[in-house]
């Protein structure tokens, strides 16, 4: 599996090690080191080594081992409470396109992620019409 890396990309350049970082954990298709900006002690990030802003576009080979590296590093933490997190587009929070995942230690109410959930009613019929809408 030949990894796809972007010249101008900050995650690619760590992945290729022209930006220093301080790594976790390295695979065949991903690349998991410490955020530089942690909302919590223990913050890392896990890039898969192709470069694609949105995770759909993303082929299935290079996520296949993301999220067991999240959990081997969410297991090697300790932490009783943490957040999976995962963005894309900018509207969506997404600060670095190039899709990665946050494994974010949550120790107390102050560090860790905080998040509003601005839920709202769901109409049953509404929900199944829409289901039977997508293509999947």
């Amino acid at each position: 599996m030949a990894s796809k890396l972007a010249a101008d990309c900050i995650f690619c350049k760590i992945v290729k090690g022209d930006i220093p970082s301080v790594k976790l954990l390295e695979t065949a298709s991903t690349f998991a080191f410490l955020d530089i900006g942690p909302l919590s002690e223990g913050h890392a990030l896990v890039v898969p080594k192709y470069h694609a802003e949105k995770m759909h576009q993303v082929p299935d080979s290079f996520l296949a081992e993301a999220m067991p590296v999240a959990k081997k590093i969410a297991a090697a933490l300790n932490v009783e409470n943490y957040n999976i997190l995962q963005n894309n587009g900018r509207l969506a929070h997404q600060e670095v396109p190039h899709v990665h995942f946050h494994v974010i230690p949550k120790p107390n109410a102050e560090e860790g992620l905080t998040i509003g959930w601005p839920a709202k009613k769901a109409n049953v019929d509404k929900l199944k019409e829409f289901a039977g809408e997508l293509k999947l």
